[in-house]
């Protein structure tokens, strides 16, 4: 064991304020890597931790998501020259997803921006972004800094999240409306001070919980004490995999390379291609990539991210796809794929080449399956469907129900 005496460099990676709590309901010493930080993928088995998720409550250690704060007289217009949507509307106390890209119009990141006050913003990425941060902010009157060792953070999800923090005593946390923020106090922690999210990656009701790394295990330990009628359970990345992919949002380095790591011609995305046109704003004036992607409405799309609806029940994963079942013709390849146990559907995401990307279009996937170190390939009927694959009303609902 290391001590906290040790030279830096030989502690490969760092440990969460919650590593210790983790570390205590882990089961199966099941860790990985995620920005330098140690996280849990499992912690006994991904069915039990998806079922929280779904059906009960669930707490996922968020703390490595990568944060900067932006701040200063320009803030906003350096992130409406960054990003492609428009955000002069997002008013403080109000969380906003968008993306940005490089001049040629292809993806580097996603992110989700807090308004946290008057030129005061904070930025949650999965990737580091700071060379690219500070490229573009030259000539603007903005001060950037990565924060993430000083922000810790939880995502409280599942149809019973709601109850857990009213348990826990958070008042007032109910009037929260989806992207919406506020400031909250949790007197089951001591009274620590929480800034509380409508937000999160499953798709379902949820929030993300932002403290301090010194009240991090208090707070840990007051939803918990909170959830235990509740059947609240820790999650790891894999369990939130599959809902992710049910909610049908991407993760960079699975359903797209960022444009600037990009090595081959041709796997680069832009918005446009992975489904996010409704995030690129062409009437707010100038942002990176608006050439580039207005040239690229004009064409029209080469390729489009699609959700598909997988005959059979063994996921489709890296799975190229054809537009003939005789597999002569390849029309393009699967990203992510599970099977979704609460809509009893094998779903996939995958970009499709042009023109077969039109919902209720077939394609046939080609599945090859590893059982008992024999390679097995299935052939396979894949049909193109609307995404979100699971948008449970209780998601929106405001205030949420008290289960």
């Amino acid at each position: 064991m290391l001590s906290e005496s040790e030279p830096h460099y030989r502690r490969p990676l760092l440990p969460t304020p919650f590593h210790a709590r983790a570390r205590a309901l882990s089961q199966v010493d099941s860790f990985i890597p995620w920005s330098g930080y140690s996280t849990v993928d499992v912690f006994t088995t991904v069915e039990q931790e998806y079922f929280a998720i779904r059906n009960a409550a669930s707490v996922y250690d968020l703390t490595p998501m990568v944060k900067y704060r932006i701040a200063g007289a320009d803030a906003l217009r350096f992130l409406n020259r960054l990003m492609t949507r428009d955000l002069t509307r997002l008013r403080p106390g109000r969380v906003a997803y968008g993306v940005w890209c490089n001049d040629g119009g292809q993806l580097i990141d996603d992110g989700t921006v807090f308004c946290l006050g008057a030129n005061e913003y904070r930025l949650c990425t999965a990737e580091r972004q700071l060379d690219w941060l500070l490229d573009s902010a030259v000539g603007f009157d903005v001060h950037l800094r990565e924060v993430t060792e000083d922000v810790a953070a939880l995502a409280l999800q599942g149809p019973t999240s709601y109850s857990v923090l009213r348990k826990a005593g958070v008042a007032g946390v109910e009037l929260l409306k989806p992207f919406e923020l506020g400031q909250f106090v949790l007197p089951a922690a001591g009274d620590a001070r929480l800034m509380v999210s409508r937000t999160g990656f499953t798709g379902d009701l949820g929030y993300e919980l932002w403290m301090e790394p010194r009240d991090a295990e208090r707070v840990w330990d007051a939803l918990f004490e909170a959830g235990r009628t509740r059947a609240i359970r820790a999650v790891g990345s894999r369990a939130l995999n599959i809902a992710r992919i049910e909610a049908g949002f991407l993760l960079p380095n699975v359903d797209f390379v960022p444009g600037e790591r990009s090595v081959f011609v041709g796997t680069e995305r832009s918005p446009l291609e992975l489904g996010l046109g409704w995030l690129v704003d062409f009437g707010k004036g100038h942002f990176t990539g608006r050439r580039s992607l207005l040239e690229e409405q004009r064409r029209g799309a080469r390729r489009r991210l699609v959700g598909l609806d997988v005959e059979g029940s063994k996921p489709a994963h890296n799975a190229l796809l054809y537009a003939d079942r005789g597999l002569r013709r390849e029309s393009g390849s699967v990203s992510s794929a599970a099977w979704s146990p609460t809509t009893k559907r094998n779903l996939a995401l995958a970009i499709v080449d042009a023109p077969y990307f039109d919902i209720g279009s077939t394609l046939w996937a080609e599945i090859y399956l590893n059982r008992e170190l024999v390679w097995e390939r299935r052939v396979v009927r894949a049909r193109i469907v609307e995404r979100p694959f699971f948008a449970p009303e209780r998601r929106r609902a405001t205030p949420p129900g008290d289960f």
